[in-house]
C-alpha cells in the first residue's frame, strides 16, 4: 500500500476511533438502546468501508502490481497461481459474513 493510501486508511480509523469513543460514553450514559444501535451500525459501515479500501489497495498494488515499485515483498516472490489464490482469499475475507 503506498503512502497515500496509508494516510487515508489512518484518518478513517482515528475517525471510527472517535465513534467508538462516543459509543463508550452512550453505554456508560445509560443512553437509549437504539441510539446506541444506531451509532453501532454507523461504526461497522465505517469499518466495512475501511476493509473495502484495503482490499482495494491490496488488490492494485500487491496483486496486479506484483513486480511494481508497490508491491509488497510479501507477494513479489509469487506464482500467478499464488497471486489468484491471494486474491480469491482477499475476496472471502471482504465479503465474510
Amino acid at each position: 500500500m503506498n503512502q497515500e493510501g496509508r494516510s487515508k486508511i489512518d484518518r478513517r480509523l482515528a475517525r471510527i476511533e472517535g465513534q467508538v469513543r462516543g459509543l463508550r460514553k452512550l453505554v456508560s450514559e445509560n443512553a437509549y438502546c437504539c441510539d446506541i444501535l444506531a451509532q453501532l451500525s454507523a461504526a461497522s459501515a465505517a469499518l466495512d468501508q475501511v476493509a473495502a479500501s484495503v482490499a482495494s489497495n491490496h488488490i492494485q498494488h500487491c496483486i496486479a502490481d506484483q513486480g511494481g515499485s508497490h508491491a509488497h515483498e510479501a507477494t513479489k516472490r509469487m506464482s500467478q497461481e499464488e497471486l489468484f489464490e491471494e486474491l480469491e482469499d482477499v475476496l472471502k475475507r471482504l465479503v465474510k459474513t
